[in-house]
């Protein structure tokens, strides 16, 4: 029967001694595999101390006989006992600082000088050594490496830099150059200097100071222009509530068309020019500044048959009237294409620069209006012809077929440099915007006569 590999450990006497490294490390609770396959009860393995002058220099051999996990046992009692003694060893460094402190503070009481030396320069080493090692913990976390690089070249440059001056007579030189300058004119010359930092201080502040205005009204309007589309956001909501209501503004209901009059009037009153190009084309394009046709009973829109609601210029309502909503207010650079802004008064408005592209205009009061710059192609200025069209007028009727009192009212407006006007609009604005118009318009009006006569 094969041995034991354990037994001839396990029949030695403990011993005190230093142990075998050939034997391996004591090892308890370890549970060996016996030729038959039985588990062997755990052993306390020791050192023999028939060993002792096995020569340490000489590496550990691991008995061949043993199963694998008895090597395996041995190289980790092997690897982790010298880090357990060292670590049993060496006790910690706040103790040794303590101990320290003690000691000099002994030495201080009896007067012993060489005692209290000891105690505080043991105290000195160690708690240096420690703040040392947080300092330059400090130092590489908060400092990358190209920074320490930097500070390397810069030091490193420094000092290269007074070597220089060691070496050579440029020291010597520079020292008497230093021992010959005229303090009184270089105090003089420090005020100066003085004075002139002061200057540019002060400049500086005032330019910080508008830099910090500009930022400030830059964030208002930033603000402003927020709170605005939100206001906006707001009444296209209620308009449109109102519209798709089953009793909404498509019906003849002229409380519900007061109401939304009124909206439009307040919100139109309360936004720049860009807002009321966006609230004008909301309601063109939603039809709600269109004459729509309706039934004379029931108040209802008409549809057109082609998916939208007939006009009647003639005899239509209108869901919101604008009327002198926007009576000389700014319009300039604005977008209002496709626009239905007919039946207004725009009297003393400023388009300027507008895109007015298929624009409505017809039997609109452009008295005084500023059309400079806008592009005016497409943009309707009457119905019919041009040869029988005519401005509109209190008292008469338009007819929409011959153009008869169905024109805009042109007179005094400022039509310089307009872009792509049309032949039978430059015709009627020269024919019936009277002298001051017809200095302005775009080609000149010669050949047409003026039927304002004045």
């Amino acid at each position: 029967m094969t041995p034991d590999p354990n037994s001839s450990a396990s029949n030695r006497p403990p011993s005190s001694n230093t142990p075998n490294l050939g034997e391996g490390p004591p090892k308890i609770g370890h549970m060996g595999d016996s030729p038959n396959g039985a588990k062997t009860p755990p052993q306390a393995i020791l050192p023999s101390s028939s060993h002792r002058s096995t020569d340490l220099t000489q590496p550990a051999s691991l008995d061949t006989t043993a199963g694998p996990g008895a090597r395996d046992d041995f190289a980790a009692s092997i690897s982790v006992q010298p880090l357990l003694r060292n670590r049993k060893s060496q006790p910690p460094l706040s103790l040794l600082i303590l101990l320290s402190v003690v000691l000099m503070i002994v030495g201080l009481s009896i007067g012993n000088f060489w005692l209290s030396f000891a105690g505080t320069g043991f105290a000195f080493v160690l708690s240096l050594r420690i703040l040392w090692a947080a300092t330059w913990k400090l130092f590489t976390e908060w400092i990358s490496a190209e920074e320490r690089l930097l500070f390397s070249g810069v030091v490193g440059l420094v000092a290269a830099f007074v070597g220089f001056l060691q070496l050579t007579d440029w020291g010597d030189r520079l020292a008497a150059w230093y021992a010959g300058l005229n303090w009184d004119a270089l105090g003089a010359t420090g005020e100066v200097f003085g004075a002139l930092g002061q200057i540019l201080i002060a400049v500086l502040a005032v330019y910080i100071a508008w830099r910090q205005y500009v930022i400030s009204r830059d964030l208002t309007i930033q603000q402003n222009i927020i709170t605005q589309q939100q206001t906006i956001d707001s009444y296209f909501q209620g308009i449109s509530d109102l519209v798709l209501d089953e009793e909404g503004l498509l019906e003849d209901w002229p409380q519900e068309r007061a109401i939304a009059e009124g909206r439009t009037a307040a919100i139109l009153s309360s936004i720049d020019a860009s807002g009321k190009a966006k609230v004008l084309r909301f309601l063109s394009r939603s039809r709600l500044l269109s004459p729509l046709q309706r039934d004379r009973r029931l108040g209802r829109a008409i549809l057109d048959g082609a998916g939208g609601y007939a006009e009647d210029r003639e005899f239509g309502v209108r869901v919101i009237d604008l009327g002198v909503m926007l009576a000389g207010t700014d319009l300039s650079n604005t977008d209002l294409r496709w626009t239905d802004l007919s039946d207004i008064n725009l009297i003393r408005a400023n388009l300027r620069n507008c895109d007015l592209v298929k624009a409505n205009l017809a039997r609109t009061i452009l008295c005084n209006t500023i059309l400079a710059g806008s592009d005016m192609m497409g943009t309707r200025l009457f119905y019919g012809s041009v040869t029988t069209a005519s401005p509109r007028t209190r008292a008469d009727i338009p007819n929409y077929e011959t153009g008869a009192y169905t024109g805009a009212v042109i007179e005094g407006a400022d039509l310089t440099g307009v872009q792509r006007l049309s032949e039978e609009a430059r015709y009627y604005c020269c024919a019936w915007g009277g002298s001051g118009t017809r200095a302005t318009v775009p080609g000149g009006c010669d050949g047409i006569p003026n039927l304002v006569e004045r």
